[in-house]
């Protein structure tokens, strides 16, 4: 793929952050992660949501206008504007049993760098764990697959369990104007 405007998107713990760097630099692009607009720095980070019209205006201001970017994160359900502007999106899955362990290795890492809300970080992870199911009422796999549907542009799925460079590189090489998705 040559340089464009990408979202790549997925469950929490797929990777999306991780891929979304790799695919930035390799285009030498601005990178942003969706978690960045919609949270508000805090102390514990992951506490206050920020107002979804500052979200996308923040967004614009950054970097929605330039050429070539890279957003990753789910914008499921507030950043339906940003997404209208991505030439194609990615979407990153993994088995659940290993999305949800580097959840909590994840976890476990900003519990030794410093103070977290433990309610806070067992009900993200109950959160985390209904993806998978279609009758959850939240971000789902099902809720990503509807929104999905309704996208005009490419969308190329990715197994997140694949090491990132063959990930970075599977999306390099696509050609979305040929493959149609």
């Amino acid at each position: 793929m040559r340089r464009s405007r990408l979202h790549i998107t997925g469950a929490s713990g797929s990777g999306t952050t991780t891929l979304g760097r790799a695919v930035a630099d390799a285009w030498a692009v601005p990178h942003a992660d969706a978690d960045d607009y919609f949270w508000l720095p805090t102390d514990p980070p992951f506490t206050t949501k920020r107002d979804v019209a500052e979200r996308v205006v923040l967004m614009a201001e950054v970097f929605l206008a330039r050429e070539a970017w890279v957003v990753s994160g789910s914008m499921l359900g507030w950043g339906d504007d940003v997404v209208r502007r991505a030439d194609a999106v990615v979407l990153l899955t993994l088995d659940p049993a290993e999305r949800l362990r580097r959840l909590e290795a994840r976890e476990e890492v900003r519990r030794e760098s410093g103070p977290v809300d433990e309610d806070a970080v067992e009900a993200f992870l109950a959160w985390a764990r209904g993806y998978d199911d279609p009758s959850f009422d939240g971000r789902s796999r099902a809720a990503h697959e509807r929104w999905l549907a309704t996208l005009d542009c490419p969308v190329l799925r990715l197994d997140s369990a694949r090491p990132t460079a063959e990930l970075r590189d599977a999306v390099l090489a696509w050609e979305p104007a040929r493959s149609g998705g």
